[in-house]
């Protein structure tokens, strides 16, 4: 084949361009530092650099977000646990403080004091936030765990319960002692006052969640097949201000149940007591609770730090004339309830919240209620002592024998009420010892799920790594063998130049 000038030009120009391709290719790879620019450079390489890719974005997306998002959260939840524990331990402190029989008067304003505060306390604790979500309120992060102010709005309620929340309670009957003064206590209905008037009456009754209750409203009971209401008359309402106690009422009549709406109680007879005692969960139907009762009531009236409902029960609230739902597979089944979980690994993730049932439960406040007031009402009775005693030191003929049967009225009413402070007081300490322990498992459970994400935070460290290194490997280039190729490229191209130039030089009459 004979090789003319033209193809000998054209082959030339074609492996100096081929030289230039090649060079402009390395230089390139050195200016963005990548092996491939555009799909069809490496089609293999590049489809490999959009997995690790994706994979090194999810675990950056797990390593630098997600779970220092959830340990900030597990963080403040366990600060909150924490300062739970103090205040809990602070009340038993006082509760074994006013166990002692043989506390002054000055001593019991102390503990009186210290447990209002510690009982105002307790809730705004469950309050705290992170990142403007609360931590204890479930799904309902956008919502208080407590009223913030003053609500008119009415829920209706269904509180589940069993058998256990049966308790009894003393009520110690004052009738009118309290009432004394200077001033009347010569006058008709105190006149007669004596210790005979004074008496103690133990009664059976469920402690609901919430006091100051609708007035008026209904309640019912369900357990089983069985339902008890207001509506049928099984039920009987009253006050705790009835001039017909309510806890001598049932006293009298063994076969009924007594709503009393202001306390929150409902005061059980002894029949009644007996057929609720008799409720026993059947394992042999694991997808029935026979040992649930259930109480439905109304509350309508809410004073800053209530516990919102919405949080613990199956309930209804009406506002602006609408109904709204919450909850309402609560009765139906036992799962886990608003469980908040985060993403914190491949397939992976791990619990950070804790819902208030678990810990800040309505037990803690109601109890302090109740020691609240079994201690007031030793305060007034001293009071009341006092102001007798003063009176008796000028007092002569039949007013002295009023003065003495009153005085003797308040004695016994006295002797009583510290009976049943202090025994309320002893009891205390076991039931908010079982508060503590409630708590203190929320925390433990919280520092569990901790170290869980330290392992995980551990691993996923690891993993980024790797992936990382992969994803370098494949895409990135080795600086040094490029720069070596493309200066060789260079020289490659220089030396193309300076062949073409001289085999250009050489024409066809150089030959003749």
């Amino acid at each position: 084949m004979r090789i003319t000038n033209k193809i000998m030009q054209r082959n030339n120009l074609s492996n100096i361009n081929t030289n230039k391709v090649y060079q402009d290719k390395l230089s390139t790879q050195m200016s963005t530092q990548k092996k491939v620019n555009r799909p069809s450079d490496d089609p293999v390489v590049s489809i490999r650099a959009l997995r690790l890719r994706s994979n090194v974005t999810e675990v950056t997306q797990y390593y630098s977000k997600n779970i220092p998002d959830a340990e900030s959260w597990l963080n403040v939840t366990e600060d909150a646990l924490k300062n739970l524990t103090e205040i809990i331990t602070s009340m038993i402190k006082q509760s074994t403080k006013g166990s002692n029989g043989d506390l002054k008067a000055e001593d019991r304003q102390i503990i009186l004091e210290q447990l209002k505060a510690l009982g105002e306390e307790v809730y705004s604790t469950g309050d705290a936030d992170y990142a403007g979500r609360y931590v204890f309120t479930g799904y309902r992060t956008d919502t208080s765990l407590s009223f913030d102010k003053e609500y008119n709005t009415e829920y209706n309620i269904t509180e589940q319960l069993d058998n256990s929340s049966i308790t009894k309670l003393t009520k110690v009957n004052t009738g009118k002692l309290l009432d004394i003064t200077a001033a009347n206590y010569k006058d008709a209905g105190f006149d007669k006052i004596s210790e005979q008037n004074i008496k103690a009456t133990e009664v059976y009754r469920i402690r609901l969640a919430y006091d100051d209750c609708k007035k008026g409203g209904d309640v019912e009971i369900k357990f089983g097949n069985t339902t008890w209401s207001t509506t049928d008359g099984t039920i009987m309402k009253a006050t705790s201000t009835d001039a017909d106690s309510p806890y001598d009422k049932i006293a009298q009549n063994p076969d009924k149940i007594i709503y009393v709406a202001d306390t929150g109680e409902l005061l059980i007879g002894k029949d009644c007591y007996k057929t609720l005692m008799a409720c026993k969960d059947d394992p042999a139907t694991p997808d029935q609770n026979e040992g649930e009762i259930q109480v439905i009531y109304q509350k309508n009236h809410w004073v800053k730090g209530d516990l919102r409902p919405e949080h613990y029960f199956k309930c209804d609230a009406t506002v602006d004339g609408k109904t709204i739902k919450y909850n309402q597979k609560y009765t139906q089944d036992d799962e886990d309830r608003q469980v908040i979980e985060y993403d914190v690994g491949f397939n992976q993730t791990i619990r950070v919240n804790s819902t208030a049932d678990e810990c800040f439960q309505h037990g803690i406040g109601r109890t302090v209620d109740d020691l609240v007031q079994a201690m007031q009402d030793v305060i007034d009775l001293e009071t009341v002592k006092t102001r007798l005693e003063g009176l008796q030191e000028n007092a002569t003929g039949k007013d002295a024998d009023i003065l003495k049967k009153q005085m003797e009225a308040v004695e016994k009413a006295l002797t009583l009420s510290k009976d049943k402070c202090q025994k309320l007081f002893e009891s205390s300490i076991t039931t908010f010892q079982g508060y503590l322990d409630d708590a203190n498992l929320c925390i433990t459970n919280c520092g569990t799920r901790s170290s869980k994400l330290e392992l995980i935070e551990n691993r996923m460290k690891s993993q980024k790594t790797t992936f990382e290194t992969l994803k370098s490997e494949n895409e990135d280039i080795d600086v040094t063998e490029t720069a070596i190729n493309l200066k060789s490229a260079g020289m490659t191209y220089e030396a193309a130049l300076m062949a073409t130039g001289k085999v250009m030089q050489t024409t066809l009459l150089n030959f003749i």
